[in-house]
């Protein structure tokens, strides 16, 4: 399970494995003297605890389709659809390198990974600023075009073999991506959650193929 973060609007967001949501409800009952309600809506599933803190889980791969409120704790439905079986394919992209991969459950079965040189901004002025500039817009768009091509070449041909694909990284980085013609096939599958990662590098695959599938579960106070 990844460490707490925060949220924008206060509250804080865990991910938690398939395996572990059902326990992990049963322990925010205890904590928050038990549950009056669950609301289960297609992309997020609410529980109100008695005491008024709530927690609302995004659905992966949504939608659910049992839809309702209920008295008490009823999460049923979504630990069902979490622990279907699936494939994943899982494209990480930062301008300083990129990974890519097919993930069947949390298990990474096949990946690329690339490191690409991208040089920070120079403080610097006058002409060696202009000359550092384009020198570093090269870099980059190297970097994005070596993702593309590998993003194209690994997983697009095995689309038909995966239920869904999630992105991490830095966004701009991806937006780049998704004016590649080549790559609309790809994002037309992408869950809408981006996951934040550090460098992409074959560890951070493998954990990016657990977090792919894991829910995150948003807490608010009371």
């Amino acid at each position: 399970m990844a460490k707490p973060r925060q949220v924008a609007g206060g509250g804080h967001a865990v991910e938690v494995t398939p395996d572990r949501l059902a326990g992990w409800f049963d322990r925010f009952s205890v904590r928050n003297d038990g549950v009056r309600s669950t609301e289960i809506a297609p992309h997020e599933v609410t529980v109100t605890a008695a005491n008024g803190t709530v927690a609302v889980a995004l659905v992966p791969f949504g939608p659910l389709t049992e839809l309702g409120t209920h008295e008490g704790l009823a999460v049923g439905p979504l630990v069902e659809h979490v622990l279907v079986p699936r494939r994943v394919a899982l494209l990480l992209v930062r301008l300083g390198g990129h990974s890519v991969g097919i993930a069947r459950g949390a298990e990474v079965v096949l990946s690329r990974t690339d490191r690409h040189l991208v040089h920070g901004r120079s403080a610097a002025g006058g002409w060696s600023q202009h000359r550092f500039a384009r020198r570093r817009e090269g870099q980059v768009r190297q970097a994005l075009r070596a993702a593309a091509d590998d993003a194209f070449e690994v997983l697009v041909p095995r689309l038909s073999e995966v239920d869904a694909v999630v992105l991490g990284g830095d966004r701009r980085a991806l937006d780049e991506l998704r004016a590649d013609r080549r790559l609309a096939p790809l994002f037309a599958l992408a869950e809408p959650r981006v996951l934040d990662i550090v460098e992409p590098r074959r560890t951070v695959l493998d954990d990016a193929a657990e977090r792919a599938v894991s829910v995150e579960i948003r807490l608010r106070d009371a």
